[in-house]
């Protein structure tokens, strides 16, 4: 349906950086809604090669594919879209409170608090859930302080290694969202999404998923790096020079190597490893 069904556009996302579109694939009955971002929309970056943000979309969905991730939704590029060639992904609808958890499904009961824990939040000091784990301080525009947190969560964690992996230069809160059973019923409940500035041979790691800085990899994420190594001396790697140039894929197994060979995950480096804004 993405590659290959019509391709119609219905709205536009306007807070996106780039032209982001509301689109609609159809092939006779059948219908679903996609994001579609033409690569003539996309908004030059000085340390990005032009038009190129479309291909390490995709190249992120193989990606988390062939580690058996399935944290990105299913992203193909197509070359007849209405606005020229681009990148289209599955839509991922999302329930009223966006990003937000069911409390008994992410296991940490919020202290002093009613609502429902969101997968990345900023909180007072004296609000910090239960079991959640903390980022940084910092103080909001009337001086209070305030702590970044994200929750401690399996599918969470897979994201963050996964972001490791791609080089993600800008991994958002707002970026993080709840799987779609009707979609992709083998995701583990968490789904990332605008990976238009990963790939970089350069360390550009920007995330606010830091919660497991330093703790050793488990045996399943050191098995799932093997087979992404695997995989990049075979089809995968194929596919992904047809998307990045061969510098990026080489930085690309390059960073699997160290995750494998030091056997942790990495600490923040550099003096900007959280994007700003957070969400």
């Amino acid at each position: 349906m993405l590659a290959n069904g019509d391709l119609a556009v219905e709205g536009r996302l306007v807070v996106a950086s780039n032209v982001t579109l509301l689109g609609r694939v159809s092939h006779g009955e059948q219908h679903a809604r996609c994001v579609y971002k033409p690569t003539a929309g996309e908004r030059p970056l000085w340390d990005f090669p032009d038009a190129t943000l479309a291909n390490r979309e995709v190249a992120a969905y193989l990606v988390s594919e062939a580690a058996g991730w399935h944290v990105v939704p299913p992203t193909v590029l197509r070359d007849d879209g209405p606005m020229g060639p681009g990148m289209c992904q599955a839509w991922i609808e999302q329930t009223e409170s966006l990003s937000v958890l069911d409390s008994a499904e992410l296991e940490i009961p919020l202290v002093g608090a009613t609502d429902t824990p969101p997968w990345v939040d900023v909180v007072p000091p004296d609000r910090i859930p239960a079991g959640a784990l903390p980022i940084l301080q910092a103080l909001d525009g009337d001086g209070s302080p305030v702590v970044l947190v994200h929750a401690d969560h399996p599918g969470l964690r897979a994201l963050a290694l996964f972001d490791v992996v791609v080089n993600n230069a800008d991994r958002k809160g707002g970026h993080i969202l709840t799987g779609d059973r009707e979609i992709a019923e083998r995701m583990a409940g968490v789904v990332g999404v605008d990976h238009g500035v990963s790939f970089h041979e350069e360390p550009k790691l920007r995330t606010v998923l830091w919660g497991w800085a330093g703790q050793q990899l488990a045996d399943h994420e050191r098995a799932a790096l093997a087979r992404l190594r695997h995989s990049l001396d075979a089809e995968l790697g194929e596919s992904l020079m047809a998307l990045l140039d061969e510098g990026e894929v080489a930085a690309l197994k390059a960073r699997i190597a160290e995750l494998l060979q030091v056997g942790r995950m990495p600490e923040p480096q550099g003096r900007m490893p959280v994007p700003w804004p957070v969400f």
